[in-house]
């Protein structure tokens, strides 16, 4: 107890580390986000005709994106969402560069009661680490 005592700027270090890593692991199931890797994504994608929505900006889309996507930025999404609206109880797919993006816009379709809205974990970089086709 002397040493807690004595060091406990270390000690509000270490459990707000701790916090923040169960938060990065357990977060997005708190928050209701469904993420999917790329063998679900294709799933989703060819059994269930998901419809991929790409929320990285023009120039990261032009680079490469997956084939029938979708691109509205992240930015634009919430103004935008009568494109998506007739999808509202379909698979909608949120793509972007590394996962974090789609996450939130995942958030912002469950918020607006689309039912199956989820996020590709990793992103295009995962899918293209799986060697998956993308199209430019």
């Amino acid at each position: 107890m002397q040493y807690l005592e004595s060091n406990y700027m270390m000690v509000i270090v270490f459990v707000g580390s701790g916090l923040m890593l169960l938060w990065s692991y357990f977060g997005s199931a708190i928050r209701g986000i469904k993420e999917v890797g790329t063998v679900e994504a294709l799933q989703l994608i060819n059994h269930k005709d998901a419809v991929i929505v790409d929320v990285r900006e023009q120039k990261e889309y032009d680079t490469g994106h997956l084939l029938n996507s979708k691109l509205i930025p992240l930015g634009t999404l919430k103004g935008r969402i009568g494109e998506l609206e007739k999808y509202r109880d379909h698979p909608v797919l949120m793509i972007c560069a590394s996962g974090q993006r789609s996450k939130i816009a995942s958030a912002q379709l469950k918020n607006l009661g689309f039912t199956q809205a989820y996020s590709l974990i990793g992103g295009v970089v995962a899918w293209r680490k799986a060697e998956l086709p993308l199209e430019k």
